[in-house]
């Protein structure tokens, strides 16, 4: 069985950077679905879909998330990496103070990662983009919800440092080591 490896953390925290540098490396990685999803919307017309259908575009997160979580079972005694995790899904619901359904919170006690790291917000690196729409102090409180949501789902967070990419990925590999 795979050693389930999520990255997580607010937007704009250098998730996406870290698991291109894995992916670079060789590594597994199943990478984020926000974008995407996103993406597929614009060209319906819709620009931000988490603004305006937040329950659908987080429905269709969570399916998306699941689905890589349950491909990651077929890999045989590797580790895998994930941009981003289905307790994700939850937190940013509750940073926008949405209501929802079992099915979530289900999910997540169903579908566990072996080791969770988490990216902290850190202004030197944080910019944000046409679909990346969260100021920084907006980053700071998603931050909040989305260790919240793990610890209470009882995961132990590892933080990785702020530092280069190079030297977080060392410290990621360290870490798993360790484990």
């Amino acid at each position: 069985m795979s050693k389930k490896i999520l990255i997580t953390g607010g937007p704009g925290t250098g998730k996406t950077a870290l698991i291109n540098e894995l992916i670079n490396r060789g590594f597994i990685c199943f990478e984020e679905k926000s974008r995407e999803i996103t993406s597929s919307y614009k060209k319906k017309g819709v620009d931000q879909l988490f603004l305006s259908k937040p329950l659908l575009f987080s429905e269709l997160l969570l399916n998306s998330r699941i689905k890589q979580y349950l491909e990651s079972s077929n890999i045989k005694n590797e580790e895998v990496f994930f941009d981003r995790g289905i307790p994700d899904v939850i937190a940013y619901l509750d940073f926008k103070e949405m209501d929802y359904g079992e099915k979530f919170l289900n999910a997540c006690k169903i579908h566990k990662y072996d080791i969770v790291f988490i990216l902290r917000p850190w202004e030197k690196i944080y910019i944000n983009d046409k679909q990346r729409y969260e100021s920084y102090e907006e980053l700071v409180k998603i931050d909040n919800f989305i260790y919240n949501t793990y610890t209470n789902l009882n995961y132990k967070i590892i933080e990785i440092p702020k530092t280069s990419i190079k030297n977080r990925l060392k410290f990621i590999l360290k870490m798993i080591n360790k484990l």
